[in-house]
C-alpha cells in the first residue's frame, strides 16, 4: 500500500502471541495477544504508531513544536513529548488535573517531567469549557516568537494519527498468515477512538476479514459511533486520492463500527476490582502486564463477554496490547491491597 511520509519511532513489528496458559486456566477461544506494548521502551504504546505519521506532517510542513493534551498520566502526551524531546522539536503538554503537592511525580508524569518539555495544568472544568481557547493560546505564544507549532489532538487521534493502525493491519495480516489463522475479531480499547479507526479502516483496505470491536473505557456507545467515523472522514478528507483509489465508503465504514460500552465502570480512570483482578491473573499466568485505565479496563470487560458464552461460536480472538505500563504506578495502592 502507498503510505504518506512516516519516521522510524516504533519497533516494529510486534509479536502476535497466543495466551495458551491462560486459555487452560479459564478456557473458551484462544485469545492471541498483539503486543504494541512492545514498540519502544519510553516510546512504548500504540500512540507511538500514530506519532509516526503526525511527526513526519510536522517535519514536512516545517512545524518546530508539538502541542498535545490529555490528564495528568496521559500515555499520548508522555509518548509525544519524548517524541519532540528525539526530533529537536519543543513540545508544550496540557494536562487535565492539577497535581498534588505533597507528592512526588510518578509514572507517565515523572516522564514527561524529565524530558524537558513545557507543561500546564489545568482543573478538569476549565480543561473541557475551554482546551481550544489554550490550545490556541499556546499556538499563539509560539508564534509570536517566531515559531509554528502544531496542534494534536487528545490521543493523536485524527485523519493523520488513523494511519498508524492501517499500518497495523497491515502487520496483522502478515501475523495472520505466519500462524495459520483467520481470526473473526479484533478487539481494542477506545479511549480517544484512533486506534479503533484505525484498525476499522486498515481491516477494509487490507482486507483482514475481521471485524473490529471496541471495549469503551469512558463515554458511551453512540459517542465512539460518531468519533470513529469522524476520525475515518478525516482520513478521507485529507487524504482524498487514497479514499478514492481504493474507493472508501464512509457509510459501509460506518456500519462497520463496533463499540461495547458495558465495562466502562465508574468511568474514566476508575479500576473496580474486577479489572484489578484480570490485571494480575494476566501478569501471573502469562508475565503479560495491563494497565488498568486501558488494556486491563477493556480486557477484563472480553473476559467478561467470554465468560458469558457469547464468543463461543470465534476459536481465534485477537486483542491489541496498547501499552500503558507507565500508568500502572498510580494504582499502586490498589494493587497492592487486592486480595487474590
Amino acid at each position: 500500500m502507498d503510505y504518506p511520509d512516516r519516521l522510524s519511532l516504533a519497533q516494529t513489528p510486534t509479536p502476535l502471541q497466543p495466551l495458551d496458559r491462560l486459555r487452560q486456566k479459564i478456557g473458551g477461544p484462544r485469545i492471541w495477544l498483539k503486543r504494541d506494548d512492545l514498540t519502544g521502551s519510553t516510546l512504548s504504546g500504540n500512540k507511538v504508531r500514530k506519532l509516526e505519521f503526525i511527526a513526519a506532517m510536522a517535519i514536512e510542513q516545517g512545524y518546530d513544536a508539538l502541542i498535545t493534551c490529555g490528564g495528568i498520566q496521559s500515555n499520548h502526551c508522555r509518548a509525544t513529548a519524548l517524541v519532540a524531546a528525539q526530533l529537536g522539536l519543543d513540545c508544550h503538554l496540557i494536562l487535565r488535573g492539577t497535581p498534588a503537592n505533597d507528592e512526588p511525580a510518578e509514572g507517565n508524569q515523572l516522564l514527561d517531567d524529565i524530558s524537558g518539555c513545557t507543561i500546564s495544568y489545568h482543573p478538569p472544568r476549565e480543561y473541557f469549557q475551554s482546551l481550544q481557547d489554550i490550545f490556541s493560546a499556546v499556538a499563539d505564544r509560539y508564534a509570536a516568537s517566531g515559531g509554528k507549532a502544531l496542534a494534536i489532538p487528545t490521543g493523536g487521534s485524527d485523519g493523520h494519527g488513523v494511519w498508524g493502525y492501517v499500518s497495523a493491519c497491515d502487520e496483522l495480516k502478515s501475523d495472520f498468515q505466519q500462524h495459520s489463522i483467520q481470526p473473526r475479531l479484533v478487539v481494542t480499547a477506545s479511549g480517544s477512538g484512533g486506534t479503533q479507526a484505525g484498525l476499522t479502516l486498515g481491516s477494509v483496505l487490507h482486507n483482514l476479514g475481521a471485524e473490529v470491536l471496541g471495549i469503551a473505557v469512558c463515554d458511551n456507545e453512540q459517542y465512539f459511533l460518531d468519533k470513529v467515523r469522524d476520525d475515518i472522514e478525516d482520513w478521507c478528507d485529507k487524504y482524498p486520492a487514497h479514499a478514492q483509489q481504493h474507493n472508501i465508503d464512509t457509510d459501509d465504514l460506518a456500519a462497520r463500527i463496533r463499540v461495547n460500552d458495558h465495562y466502562v465502570g465508574e468511568g474514566y480512570g476508575l479500576a473496580g476490582q474486577s479489572v484489578i483482578d484480570t490485571v494480575r491473573l494476566l501478569a501471573r499466568t502469562e508475565g503479560v502486564v495491563f494497565d488498568p485505565v486501558y488494556s486491563g479496563k477493556a480486557f477484563d470487560g472480553l473476559l467478561q463477554e467470554i465468560a458469558a458464552g457469547r464468543l463461543d461460536d470465534h476459536s481465534d480472538i485477537v486483542f491489541i496490547h496498547t501499552g500503558g505500563v507507565f500508568g500502572l504506578f498510580s494504582y499502586k495502592e490498589q494493587l497492592s491491597t487486592s486480595v487474590s
